[in-house]
């Protein structure tokens, strides 16, 4: 780690709870007990629904003499009023503890809600850091993917239906206090869904590692989640029952959202949103599509390049370690079997600059360790859009 980084400050304060392990929604009851909580809302999607999780885990809440008011009706990508309306419904309910069961759709839904409950007014008011105008209601997060890293995070992530961009809305006290990880939620995943989700963690986990914001905190987190997930991402695709292997891209993803509370994000999530509001592809397929441009560009710097050489140190193979990781990312995208070339998207050169402006404008770009603008931006965009040294379509 280079001086100016390792002389960065950090401020550790174990804002969440990490309960881990095989089996772990059944100390669901427990932890909720601790926290005396009497009316518990469920938030989750039809998904999990039907996959029986829900149930479960209302039924566990249920056994705590608390009242239970389920919300499964979250969408990916939750809007400002889909927020809203789950928070009027817990308002009405006299919420005291909110549960999030999902992948970070339903997690940022339960934070944005609890954050509403008490503070009042639209998203679009909490839309920032510390905007929030009373204690947020508490929240306890259960993860049934490997991505997102939201059961650590003090952030959620809100559509503004109007702009159509991402919202970043957080406070001190809204990270979930306790993240209740339990592998054998995962193995339900779709292998689609499992490819998007590990595509964004390991988005997360590169970009964490040579943000400018990075520090020696942030760096242990983000080395250790990118072992976990590229040493287990073809193996969790090859071999979807392995319990090990998805425990270990459950607890990169866990880790990698850690490293993202201490060294935010870049280019590559800046990017991601504009192009997977534009054309139907998941955030963590736009993230992942992004990657190996965003890399090469940012390696243009020799210092930011060494950085990413010490994560491709990490993975198995012969020959220079920044090489093997760029050729890591091509691999997982091509196991995802999705065109690679954002032309195949149905995406074209007259789409860039409306693109890279919106890019731009993300509150990640700041934090990228090159300088990147509108300009920059739409540079990134060309050499995706041809795919780059990848097949195209």
């Amino acid at each position: 780690m280079d001086s100016e980084a390792l002389l960065r400050p950090f401020d550790l304060a174990g804002q969440t709870r990490v309960v881990f392990g095989p089996g772990a929604l059944a100390r669901l009851p427990e932890l909720v007990r601790e926290r005396g909580a009497k009316s518990v809302v469920l938030v989750t999607d039809r998904g999990l629904v039907e996959a029986g999780h829900a149930r479960r885990a209302e039924e566990l809440l249920a056994s705590t003499g608390a009242a239970v008011l389920v919300e499964a009706d979250v969408s990916e990508d939750p809007a400002a009023e889909e927020v809203a309306r789950c928070a009027a419904a817990a308002r009405l309910f006299s919420v005291d503890l909110f549960v999030g069961l999902g992948g970070g759709s339903a997690l940022d839904t339960a934070k944005a809600a609890a954050m509403l409950v008490t503070s009042g007014g639209r998203m679009q008011d909490l839309w920032g850091h510390g905007k929030t105008r009373a204690p947020v209601v508490p929240t306890i997060a259960i993860p049934t993917t490997a991505g997102t890293g939201a059961e650590v995070q003090r952030y959620a992530l809100v559509t503004d239906e109007a702009s159509d961009q991402k919202m970043a809305c957080g406070a001190a006290d809204a990270a979930p206090r306790v993240a209740l990880l339990d592998p054998e939620l995962t193995l339900s995943m779709p292998r689609r869904v499992s490819e998007h989700t590990a595509l964004d963690a390991l988005g997360h986990a590169l970009e964490t590692a040579v943000t400018k914001a990075r520090t020696p905190l942030s760096d242990l987190f983000a080395h250790e989640a990118f072992r976990l997930l590229a040493g287990n991402y073809e193996r969790v695709l090859e071999r979807p029952s392995d319990l090990a292997a998805r425990a270990a891209l459950q607890l990169g993803a866990c880790w990698a959202g850690l490293a993202i509370e201490h060294s935010m994000l870049g280019a590559a999530h800046s990017l991601a949103n504009p192009v997977s509001a534009r054309v139907p592809l998941a955030h963590g397929c736009a993230v992942g599509l992004m990657l190996p441009h965003v890399v090469r560009f940012n390696a243009e710097l020799p210092a930011v390049r060494a950085r990413y050489a010490e994560l491709g140190a990490l993975l198995p193979g012969e020959g220079e370690p920044f090489e093997r990781l760029l050729a890591f990312l091509e691999r997982a995208l091509e196991l995802t079997g999705v065109a690679q070339a954002l032309s195949c998207q149905g995406l074209g050169e007259d789409d860039l600059p409306a693109l890279a402006e919106i890019a731009a404008r993300q509150w990640t770009a700041q934090f990228n360790p090159r300088p990147v603008g509108r300009v920059e931006f739409e540079r990134i965009l060309r050499s995706a859009l041809h795919g780059a040294r990848s097949k195209l379509c």
